[in-house]
Order: structure tokens, then sequence, then C-alpha cells
């Protein structure tokens, strides 16, 4: 592709980008129907329970909204839900009064775990047509595209 010349570099832009947006979609709708067939559990529940994973201390609602870019309600129902099966635990915030930590209880954080394991191997196996060379060099060139994108700010929500 000649980058000098703007109608190939424009078109074929355009269908790299609709090509990334195609895998994404896909690979996230397999892995939305493998979570619900296997766990019976939705992506978003999987991403909240992840999230407090990687966070042992707890988070409060609102810092758990920003990870997740969702609105506080939808991590209260959440939360409701999944307190309600026994995988989290609101705890009163030391820090202020105000604001509930939320932590994932011992049944929740083995259960995400026994999730994320399989987890990874199905995003192992959605990428096992590409060789290792070439995913070292999808992703250096990801990580390119993604320094080149302006930061996710709250005003471009």
């Amino acid at each position: 592709m000649k980058r000098d010349d703007p109608f190939v570099s424009d078109h074929a832009t355009l269908k790299l980008w609709l090509r990334l947006l195609s895998c994404s979609t896909q690979m996230e709708s397999e892995i939305r129907r493998r979570l619900r067939k296997r766990f019976g559990i939705s992506l978003g529940r999987f991403d909240y329970l992840a999230a407090l994973h990687r966070h042992p201390h707890g988070l409060k609602m609102s810092e758990l909204s920003r990870h997740l870019r969702v609105t506080g309600g939808n991590v209260t129902g959440l939360t409701d839900d999944l307190e309600r099966d026994g995988m989290v635990v609101r705890e009163s915030n030391p820090t202020d009064r105000r604001a509930w930590m939320l932590k994932l209880t011992a049944r929740g954080r083995r259960t995400f775990e026994t999730m994320a394991r399989e987890h990874e191997q199905w995003v192992l196996e959605l990428f096992g047509g590409l060789d290792d060379h070439a995913l070292g060099e999808l992703y250096a060139h990801l990580g390119v595209l993604r320094t080149h994108l302006k930061p996710d700010t709250e005003e471009s929500r």
C-alpha cells in the first residue's frame, strides 16, 4: 500500500478499521456465548468480577463504574445480583462513610479464577490462526496505533 496515494491509503485504512471491528465483534460474541454456555454468566458480570479481582482491597462503586465504563445504575444492578449470589460483598468505606467498597468474596474469587483460566484458553484458541511472529507484529502495530489515538477522557464519552 502506498501511503502517499490518498485514495489507496484512505480506502485501505477504512477496510482495515472495518476488519478490526469485525474481528473484535466476532471474538466478543464467541466469548459471550461460551461464558453463557459454560458458566451461565454474562460478559458484563465477568468483566465486573475481573475488575474486582485486579483490586483485592476493593473498589468504590464509582471507581468500578469508571473501570467498566458503565453507569452507576448498571453497577448497582450487577452488585445486587452478584451479592445475592454470594460473589461480592459491600463493605463500609473507612475513609468515606457515604461510599460502599465492593470486594470479591472467597467464593467470588475462586469462581472468577476458574472462569478466567478457561477464558484465557478460549482467547488463545481464537488467535490460534496466527503464529508467534504474526501475534508479536500485530501486538506491536496495535500498540503504535493506540499511542496515536487520543486518550479517553470524560468529555469524549
